[in-house]
């Protein structure tokens, strides 16, 4: 039985039971997680925080339900120490600007025109994101570069360094490649020309407790070359930052990760998992977070890509899908299942009539029918929120026929502060040209003739939406017509086209009476 609701319970909860499990009782447990800033957020920087969300959710529920009263943190760590490597194609009219500032740390120059640095502009993105999603006050946000500069990674350089060759060891064995021989722990940053990844270390040595190391800034990586540079610095100057396959382990040292996550491409085999697991146990003489890999997100069987401009950025789709029905669609899907999802208008509009079914499946409104139901439901149950009363059909319907939310809101019998809700999205699908080819119409009635008139006029006051659905088939039936027949004759009349939103609720939406005085 235990095996069975397994395979049914969502993923986040089946980590959570083996975070508490596997780690012991503790004060506290902390899931970390992390991105690089580098240009908009997309849905795969949605995944890195929404993802141990859920994992901190489920984990706080099943300690409640134990009755332990261990806190669960969740600590998102913003590595804007990286180097600049690519201008990302949004953003190629700042091309000019930004080019100079190739292979520096992301913190060390502005977003053209803001007074803050190219990191922290798309990391206030990304919590505005957050925000709107309503997590950002459950995630602890961590700047990498703070913590550099009060040396909070000191003390694993030294230790790095301390076991130099076995570091080296550990990172090819590991990674399944031979390093050069000038490789080591860290990177420099350029005192001159403020560049990270054009520089290589030449010497180094330990200088009573600290170590002292020489470098130039000599490189060709494609993107940027160094300035020729010779510099001298020390660890405890903190003009330095770890290689990723050391910096990794290190963070989650810092914090007593219990646990963390990361693409798929972070655990193949020879991948930085592999090397990370192998710093706790061999150079930290400790056991490792758990680790737990997820999907990639594609837009039509390719990988969203922020450099290459490939995909909608977050910030858009926010305008466009309400944000927790966008993070539902992410937790619904199993955890290491690739999520192809192109934002086309059918394909949003799916998505939000989904989430508004999941939300029907949680509140009791709709019956489980099934397993897909199941997880529907523990997807919603993470985010919840659907905030606003009816289906955003409904919304987007009334308002393709009246052009008017005050008549909205009356025909469908909600008040003003819920047609709040919905309007920002529909009129920026409206502003954009995103409305659905069947919600695409204007209300433009016309005579009707022949058997299109005779179905209208048999049409009865009172009739609801799937009574006069359901009616289009009887009628065809009983005249020798296909249903197919009478449902393009009746949008032609109505909003001449061929197609249309449901016939009965477009019909019952403009109201029988009125439709029948205005084609009969």
């Amino acid at each position: 039985m235990e095996q069975k609701e397994g395979k049914q319970m969502h993923w986040s909860k089946r980590l959570a039971k083996e975070v508490l499990e596997r780690k012991g009782r503790r004060e506290e447990y902390v899931i970390t997680s992390g991105m690089t800033t580098s240009g908009p957020t997309h849905l795969g920087t949605v995944c890195e925080f929404l993802f141990p969300y859920a994992i901190k959710k489920a984990s706080e529920n099943l300690l409640k339900q134990r009755k332990e009263k261990a806190k669960v943190r969740h600590i998102f760590i913003f590595d804007i120490m990286d180097a600049f490597d690519s201008i990302p194609e949004p953003l190629k009219e700042h091309e000019e600007k930004l080019k100079p500032h190739l292979g520096k740390p992301l913190y060390t120059f502005n977003f053209p025109g803001e007074e803050i640095s190219y990191g922290e502009y798309f990391m206030r993105e990304v919590e505005e994101v957050m925000e709107k999603m309503g997590i950002k006050e459950e995630i602890e946000r961590v700047k990498i570069n703070e913590l550099y500069k009060k040396g909070a990674f000191d003390k694993y350089a030294k230790l790095y360094l301390d076991n130099l060759e076995k570091v080296r060891e550990i990172v090819e064995k590991t990674s399944k490649r031979q390093l050069k021989k000038d490789w080591y722990p860290i990177f420099a940053i350029c005192k001159n020309c403020g560049r990270i990844s054009t520089t290589r270390i030449t010497k180094i040595e330990k200088v009573g407790e600290d170590y002292q190391y020489e470098y130039v800034c000599d490189k060709d990586v494609g993107y940027t070359k160094g300035c020729g540079y010779k510099g001298k610095d020390k660890l405890s100057s903190h003009n330095y930052k770890l290689q990723w396959r050391l910096h990794w382990p290190a963070w989650q040292d810092y914090f007593n990760t219990a646990i963390e996550g990361g693409g798929v491409d972070h655990f193949t085999k020879g991948g930085s998992w592999d090397t990370a697991r192998a710093i706790h146990k061999e150079i930290f003489k400790k056991d490792p977070p758990i680790g737990y890999k997820f999907g990639f997100i594609l837009i039509e069987g390719k990988k969203y890509s922020k450099s290459k401009g490939r995909g909608m950025s977050v910030k858009e789709m926010i305008k466009l899908i309400p944000p927790k029905a966008l993070a539902y669609h992410l937790l619904k899907f199993d955890l290491q299942e690739n999520i192809d999802f192109n934002p086309t208008k059918e394909n949003v509009l799916k998505l939000i009539n989904d989430y508004e079914y999941a939300h029907s499946l949680f509140t009791g409104e709709e019956e489980i029918k099934g397993k897909a139901d199941v997880k529907k439901k523990e997807a919603y149950a993470i985010v919840k929120g659907k905030d606003w009363k009816g289906n955003f059909r409904d919304y987007l319907l009334y308002y393709q026929i009246y052009k008017d939310w005050k008549k909205v809101g009356m025909h469908l019998g909600v008040k003003e502060e819920e047609i709040e809700k919905i309007k920002p999205y529909i009129e920026e699908w409206v502003k954009r040209g995103f409305i659905p080819e069947t919600y695409d119409f204007s209300y433009n009635p016309k005579k009707a003739s022949g058997i299109i008139r005779e179905f209208f006029c048999s049409l009865r006051e009172g009739m609801s939406s799937l009574e006069i659905h359901n009616f289009v088939y009887e009628f065809a039936k009983e005249k020798g017509v296909s249903g197919k027949q009478i449902f393009e004759g009746c949008y032609e009349t109505l909003i001449g086209k061929k197609r249309g939103p449901r016939l009965g609720r477009l019909i019952f939406a403009l109201g029988v009476d009125k439709v029948k005085k205005d084609v009969c």
